[in-house]
């Protein structure tokens, strides 16, 4: 019965998420272009609370465990692991006190209304995963600007979305590299559980009823630790914490 009320909720979804993506894109390009940093950052809050609701139409449910006081002037590399595409909006909604900003392939750069819009103009940085010199070149720098406007980063080290509950092993390249050039951060390990189950079925139908869980671990300061020591820790808890 799930499987067949799955197409045509999927259908209302798309047409859901199509329509926001096409509306946000409008507000965002009117907030960046004619009100600045802080009517965009909310326009771009707003488009992932509403994405959320979107999701709704198939009976998604999200929770999100952040017990933790974060504060605003300390900039966090927030280390998750990556099940699907949906992973994304609970990230940016729950967490948009501390403005989390993504180290994204250039190919999300374009295309895709909305969402290429904010990775160009939103303070994310793209990078070339085929030219791995020039991609930690690109977040050096990048790290340099987090240090400036305090703002975070969410970074997914399996390099590619698992589509499982099995994560995949993280690559350290991305991660030593903002260690090392961002000590004053603080590193905010997430586990993220079950948001692969939208995509079980693939693109069409897209599974419904799935319960997205996303745990927040203690904060870890960079600073007097070892970065691949650190790296490891992170993996860990991270993938410690994904339920089968």
């Amino acid at each position: 019965m799930g499987n067949i009320l799955a197409y045509p909720l999927t259908a209302i979804y798309y047409l859901a998420f199509g329509s926001c993506l096409l509306f946000f894109h409008a507000m965002q390009w009117l907030c960046f272009y004619g009100l600045g940093y802080a009517a965009h950052k909310k326009s771009v809050d707003l488009l992932n609370g509403t994405l959320l609701l979107c999701l709704g139409i198939l009976g998604t449910r999200v929770r999100f465990d952040q017990p933790h006081q974060l504060n605003r002037d300390q900039p966090y590399i927030i280390v998750c692991n990556h099940q699907s595409l949906y992973d994304i909006p609970p990230l940016i909604w729950f967490l948009r006190k501390i403005h989390a900003k993504f180290i994204s392939k250039k190919e999300l750069g374009k295309g895709i209304p909305s969402i290429s819009f904010n990775l160009r103009h939103g303070g994310s940085v793209l990078i070339d995963r085929k030219k791995p010199k020039e991609a930690l070149a690109a977040i050096e720098e990048f790290s340099q600007s987090l240090k400036k406007t305090k703002n975070s980063t969410i970074i997914f080290p399996e390099g590619t979305r698992s589509n499982s509950a099995t994560p995949k092993r993280f690559q350290q390249g991305g991660l030593t590299t903002l260690f090392e050039n961002l000590p004053e951060a603080m590193v905010l390990p997430v586990s993220i559980s079950h948001s692969w189950k939208l995509m079980r079925w693939g693109n069409f139908p897209m599974g419904v009823g799935v319960h997205m869980k996303y745990k927040v671990h203690q904060p870890i300061p960079i600073q007097g630790t070892v970065p691949s020591e650190l790296v490891a820790l992170v993996e860990q808890q991270v993938v410690g914490g994904v339920e089968p």
